[in-house]
């Protein structure tokens, strides 16, 4: 269950109760599960606990104030509002339930509640009468017909003597419920490794050789594996692209680069071999520009050598995880993307015509064929790239075998 908070972002809004000491140990909860926490904190929650205690555990700066100049060049609170899965409110005292029942937007936390899409949720602490006043039961109606989660409260003694319905839930419980917002990822807990982009192999230092590869492919598929709660590595060879949300990107420039790196990435559940790695680099780079005789009209030489096979290599290793190679191909492209799937002891192959221009490197569209271990057949239509990348995720994640209990 506590899988689904994988690669999440919760914004974790603590208020002004008693109960806020509890806010130190939901957010190393969180963060155990996978999400990545930052903090809101009203004015009268630092009363309770110090900022500095919840930036330590969470790994950044406490948001605060509204119109805090400095927060609001780190992140923006309508940037904040955006970046979130979840807002969660732990405690929620009695006075915020009622600010965020009147819509107000008085304080940074309100604020985000308005702003936001993501869903919300609110754990209530307070005084066992204050929870049964009329007041905060109708307010209590009105989030919830606004789809606002409840988690809790619990029954017990609370820290004025009362016994009775009001204390906060324990943190594990609050998570665990948090962790029920979500649905649960086809590829949580896995690890999946990608390599993406063309690579360059020096000539000297102002000249390479390399290829046509965009990288838009493999990006796409990073973004959509994380989508899936994949903790996803992207390797990247040169390419002007974004690097997807959640998604830890390692650049590099030659296929001996990329290697190593990918190496290094191990141990992973899935290998995508999206990358379009020089099968050649010179034999030895020159280290100033190599210049052309002007009183001669031959040409230049090359010696060439083979690089490293990535994926053979990966497929070969004895951490080998689960791999899937690409065949971009300009002709015979389902009989070539066959031999290798078999020569390189694959599990899924991945074919493309890459001879046509609106699917081929650099275009925003492409159509391919799934081929696995049994050469079953499966084509996916043009389409977009972000689109494709989601079907083959989803394809990928029904070969997996089950992950262990409690993995």
């Amino acid at each position: 269950m506590m899988q689904r908070l994988f690669n999440k972002r919760v914004v974790l809004g603590v208020s002004g109760g008693i109960a806020a000491y509890k806010s130190a140990e939901l957010v190393r909860r969180l963060r155990d599960a996978g999400a990545e926490v930052r903090v809101v904190m009203t004015q009268s929650a630092r009363e309770f606990i110090t900022p500095l205690t919840l930036q330590a555990l969470s790994g950044h700066p406490v948001h605060g104030d509204l119109l805090d100049p400095a927060a609001e060049a780190a992140m923006g609170h309508i940037e904040l509002a955006r970046w979130a899965d979840l807002i969660l409110i732990a405690p929620a005292t009695a006075e915020l339930m009622a600010r965020l029942a009147q819509g107000r937007g008085d304080n940074l936390l309100t604020t985000l509640v308005l702003a936001t899409d993501a869903p919300i949720a609110i754990a209530p602490a307070m005084n066992q009468a204050m929870w049964r006043d009329a007041a905060t039961q109708a307010n209590l109606q009105t989030l919830l017909e606004r789809n606002v989660s409840v988690f809790g409260p619990a029954a017990g003694e609370q820290a004025c003597g009362d016994v009775g319905l009001g204390r906060m839930l324990e943190p594990t419980e609050i998570a665990a419920q948090a962790a029920e917002c979500f649905a649960l990822g086809l590829l949580a807990g896995r690890h999946v490794l990608i390599n993406a982009g063309p690579t360059r192999e020096a000539i000297d230092p102002v000249r390479y050789i390399s290829n046509y590869s965009s990288g838009k492919m493999g990006f796409a598929l990073a973004e959509a594996a994380a989508e899936a709660g994949a903790r996803v590595t992207l390797v990247a060879g040169p390419v002007n692209l974004t690097t997807p949300p959640r998604v830890e990107r390692i650049d590099v420039v030659s296929a001996r680069d990329m290697l190593a790196a990918c190496e290094m990435a191990l141990p992973a559940d899935v290998f995508i071999a999206s990358a379009a790695v020089a099968d050649y680099r010179p034999a030895e780079a020159a280290d100033a520009k190599l210049k052309k005789d002007p009183g001669s009209d031959s040409g230049m030489q090359l010696e060439l050598v083979r690089n490293p096979d990535i994926l053979a290599t990966l497929a070969a290793h004895a951490q080998r995880p689960w791999c899937v190679g690409f065949a971009a191909e300009t002709h015979d492209v389902l009989s070539y993307a066959r031999d290798k799937l078999q020569r390189k002891n694959l599990d899924l192959i991945i074919a493309n015509d890459v001879s046509q221009p609106d699917i081929g490197f650099n275009s925003d569209d492409n159509s391919v064929t799934l081929i696995d271990r049994s050469l079953h057949q499966q084509h996916l239509p043009q389409a977009s790239k972000s689109k494709l990348a989601r079907e083959i995720i989803h394809l990928i994640a029904g070969y997996l075998p089950a992950q262990p209990e409690g993995h």
